[in-house]
């Protein structure tokens, strides 16, 4: 075995690096055979943290905060304390997080000098405001650690309080303001100039409130960052479940269903019983909603809901796929009522328009699509935009003003194509569709019912499939161009059996199963099983194979 000076060299060289598994590895080691001072205690602690072992990291800083006390260093003490208790908070424990803030400040008592360490003790202070929704108190304390972070020049505790402030404004609705405040504090994570521990923070963070307000664009162009940056650190766990999850409604917007499905299972593992743990389990719901899994979508609406994450608009939109619009109208109206700030008003509005549109009461529907209209022209949003330019669409073509609803439409998947949201410009290419038949234009109508048919087919969103059918009223299913070993194939898959089952059921071998599937998704421009599925539902293949 190397001796403990061997490993402490290799361990803060690891470190240097951002190779965090050969960190811990190589100064536990080292602390093993001689107790580290409290500058490596403090390398372990941040490792452990990165590496997603947060009892450890727990275990780390406290032998580093009674370290740097032992040795006569308050003031270091007193940092360690604070990410000591920063951990811990974040994770939900609050006596524990507040027991070791308290020793924080009595540290910094004791030492009786102005440091930056007293603005790091402020950020637990300026969250509690945003938590209690005091956004002009937040504002003030995160404008106040800036300052410190400036004064002191300590960019971590700078960046920390440009973001705080940004969260602040969002919560005043100051939008324009917080964006900007939002893509300063990502100068620092991108021109890496703050630690790993900050920089994970701010990524999340952002994502996070660009989720919020809907700043799809954004949020993306960070996600994509955020992967890049820990994949360039072995050994780092990704930045954390709450992150997965936004990775997962970004790529439920792009049409990547199965993939988010995964993301938000992994966030939903990661999670646990947290409350961001309730938004892996409504993405969940909504992607089994789309897909007409109504039993899967019902449990993780609730589950959803026990965890503290309101099931709207989603679960009102299960009830009305369900024929229950007098429930689902109801619950999307309480859900209006209880919802505070323009934006998240402006989450449920689009539903409630189509609900609403459904019960036949276009006056109330007429109310919420001025209200997001008004709302997306207020904060300029792309994706807001796209959702105002869609439901206004609709409402014009229910008050019977076809052309101005065309042009509405039309202008609406433009938006929709420009975010990249396959699924929306479906939507919008239906209500062309049948706008244009209303208007006596049945070449476009079809056209239009036919883009929108394949994009359904390809995502595997059921319920639209067979909304589309009863709209349009499709030829029989027998003009599918399949030849009978192809359709019985297509019968097999569309029941869920792998190709290795089809292959015994049919007494071939998987490489001919193989051959038959790769030619109906050429055959039917799909590339999907569940696309193949959806299909089959859409054509009324499934049933007994012959």
């Amino acid at each position: 075995m190397s001796d403990a000076a061997s490993e402490l060299r290799t361990g803060r060289a690891a470190f240097e690096r951002r190779d965090w598994r050969a960190t811990y590895t190589r100064l536990s080691s080292a602390d093993r055979q001689d107790p580290l001072p409290g500058a490596d205690l403090e390398l372990l602690a941040t490792a452990a943290y990165l590496l997603g072992e947060d009892d450890a990291s727990t275990g780390w800083w406290e032998r580093a905060v009674h370290e740097w006390t032992r040795t006569g260093r308050p003031v270091r003490s007193a940092r360690c304390a604070f990410w000591l208790s920063f951990g811990l908070l974040m994770r939900g424990e609050h006596a524990r997080g507040g027991g070791w803030l308290g020793k924080a400040q009595r540290l910094l008592d004791t030492a009786g000098v102005d440091c930056a360490e007293r603005g790091y003790l402020l950020v637990p202070q300026g969250l509690r405001r945003i938590d209690d929704g005091d956004g002009t108190a937040a504002r003030d304390i995160f404008r106040t650690v800036t300052d410190v972070g400036i004064r002191f020049a300590d960019p971590d505790l700078t960046t920390l309080g440009v973001l705080g402030t940004g969260h602040s404004l969002v919560l005043l609705g100051h939008v324009a303001e917080a964006v900007s405040a939002f893509d300063e504090a990502m100068v620092g994570v991108t021109s890496d100039n703050v630690s790993p521990v900050v920089a994970g923070i701010v990524y999340c963070a952002v994502i996070e409130q660009c989720q919020n307000i809907c700043d799809l664009r954004r949020s993306r162009e960070w996600t994509v960052a955020l992967e890049e940056w820990c994949s360039s650190q072995p050994g780092l766990v990704p930045y954390r479940g709450q992150c997965l999850v936004h990775r997962a409604e970004i790529l439920q917007l792009q049409g990547e269903w199965p993939t988010a499905m995964d993301s938000a299972r992994r966030a939903h593992e990661r999670l646990a019983s947290q409350p961001a743990a309730g938004s892996a389990a409504y993405v969940m719901a909504d992607l089994h909603r789309l897909r007409g899994e109504v039993a899967q979508a019902e449990k993780l609406f609730l589950e959803a809901n026990r965890l503290g994450r309101r099931p709207q608009p989603g679960l009102a939109l299960l009830r009305m796929t369900q024929g229950r619009v007098g429930s689902a109208a109801a619950s999307i109206r309480c859900a209006l009522d209880e919802a505070t700030g323009a934006v998240e008003r402006a989450r449920l509005l689009p539903a409630c328009v189509e609900i609403l549109l459904a019960s036949g009461d276009v006056p109330a529907a007429r109310s919420a699509a001025d209200e997001l209209d008004a709302t997306a022209t207020r904060f300029a949003i792309p994706y807001l935009c796209a959702l105002a330019a869609q439901a206004s669409g609709s409402m014009l073509h229910a008050e019977g003003r076809g052309s101005d609803a065309l042009t509405v439409l039309r202008d609406a998947w433009r938006r929709w194509q420009e975010i990249g949201a396959p699924y929306e410009c479906a939507r919008v290419r239906e209500s062309v569709a049948l706008v244009c038949r209303d208007l006596g234009d049945d070449d476009t109508a079809e056209m239009e019912h036919d883009l929108a048919s394949a994009t359904y087919r390809q995502l595997g969103a059921l319920p639209d499939l067979e909304r589309l059918r009863a709209e349009f009223r499709p030829g029989p299913a027998d003009s599918a161009p399949l030849t009978p070993r192809e359709v019985c194939v297509l019968r097999l898959v569309a029941a869920g059996k792998s190709n290795r089952a089809v292959a015994t059921e049919l007494f071939l071998s998987e490489k001919t199963i193989a051959r038959h599937l790769s030619n109906i998704f050429v055959k039917l421009g799909i590339s999907s099983r569940s696309a193949a599925t959806a299909y089959a539902y859409e054509h009324h293949l499934v049933g007994p194979a012959t």
